[in-house]
């Protein structure tokens, strides 16, 4: 998809709100980009094993993006955190795992991120065609009444042995569970460390109190960028993060530090300095920042899609990991989806902001 196609699909004063905007808060030049050499430009000097970097390498190099220091990623471990038919029954080809695996193939990703058993269940046969990444822990809707905890699943060894070259987490932050789950991701992530393997947290904020007002701050930059924050300091070497839709959380629920400048210098009310905020917060960009792609929309997927991938890209961000948007379609369409999104960070002209 080249860039006239692009700005079709999102509208024209969307794309120029998204392409013509310079930021004037943390400047480019401060930042750490994504770029081919980013193992030895930033990563070389830290406490990485080398069999860690290279498994970051590895994830780095495959798919369309191979090379560029860009990531597009296929997640779905939906079938446990919001059951199994909400996710698949609109494309049943996902009850298979080889389905999943072969969208991730055929859509050009660098890895698969899906639950312990899914990437078992193929792993044989597809472990050494595409990087997996497996989920270590999910918050499953079975129990009733409905509560919100990441529990563990499976062992890090299990995932080492089935051939992952990485695993991944959640951390519901501001939640009560938190504090456990801290401890518990962060062990796991030393351990996988110790075996070679690359992380990804998926940085959630998750509290009843961030609601206020008719406001969801759980998507407010400001406490995104600290749940980020928290993320990196238990060495996470790639943060997923939603894409923030305002800011102000910890001013309007009063509670926590910030500072006035955080909201006066260091960003603005632009989807691209929300972003950039929730980037300096992983510790300027030396960890890679990767947004969501959020729930289905339908029609609009594709626009949508589109539109965050320009905003993480411009805003210094390594890549989106997009789920429900591709595979609850058919493979063609779901393919092609995965292919426009990654054309995005294939595209020369659209530039860091």
């Amino acid at each position: 998809m080249k860039l006239d196609q692009i700005v079709q699909t999102i509208g024209d004063e969307k794309a120029k709100y998204l392409l013509d905007h310079k930021s004037g808060t943390f400047s480019k030049e401060s930042l750490y980009l994504p770029n081919p050499n980013f193992i030895d430009n930033y990563w070389k000097d830290s406490n990485r094993n080398i069999r860690t970097l290279q498994s970051l390498q590895t994830l780095a190099n495959a798919g369309r993006l191979g090379g560029t220091g860009y990531v597009s990623i296929l997640p779905v471990d939906q079938g446990i955190e919001h059951s199994a038919g909400a996710s698949f029954a609109p494309n049943p080809i996902c009850f298979d795992p080889e389905g999943i695996v072969k969208l991730a193939i055929e859509g050009g990703c660098n890895g698969v991120a899906s639950t312990y058993g899914v990437l078992a269940a193929v792993a044989r046969k597809y472990a050494h065609k595409i990087p997996f990444i497996v989920k270590i822990n999910h918050n499953e809707f079975l129990s009733y009444p409905n509560t919100f905890d990441q529990i563990m699943f499976g062992t890090i060894k299990d995932a080492w042995n089935m051939g992952a070259v990485a695993v991944g987490a959640t951390i519901y932050f501001g939640s009560e569970e938190s504090k456990r789950q801290i401890v518990e991701v962060a062990k796991a992530f030393e351990y996988a460390h110790e075996l070679g393997m690359a992380t990804i947290l998926w940085c959630y904020t998750r509290n009843a109190a961030f609601k206020k007002d008719g406001v969801d701050y759980h998507v407010s930059a400001d406490l995104t960028g600290q749940a980020n924050h928290l993320g990196v300091t238990i060495q996470a070497d790639i943060i997923k993060q939603k894409l923030p839709e305002n800011n102000g959380g910890y001013n309007a629920l009063n509670f926590g530090k910030t500072h006035k400048k955080v909201y006066s210098d260091l960003s603005t009310d632009h989807p691209i300095d929300l972003t950039r905020y929730q980037l300096a917060n992983c510790f300027m960009g030396r960890v890679g920042l990767i947004n969501s792609g959020g729930a289905s929309s339908g029609d609009t997927d594709l626009a949508e899609a589109l539109a965050t991938a320009i905003v993480n890209k411009r805003a210094g961000g390594m890549g989106l990991i997009s789920g429900r948007k591709a595979f609850q379609r058919p493979l063609k369409e779901g393919v092609a989806l995965l292919n426009a999104i990654q054309d995005v960070y294939l595209n020369d002209d659209i530039t860091i902001a």
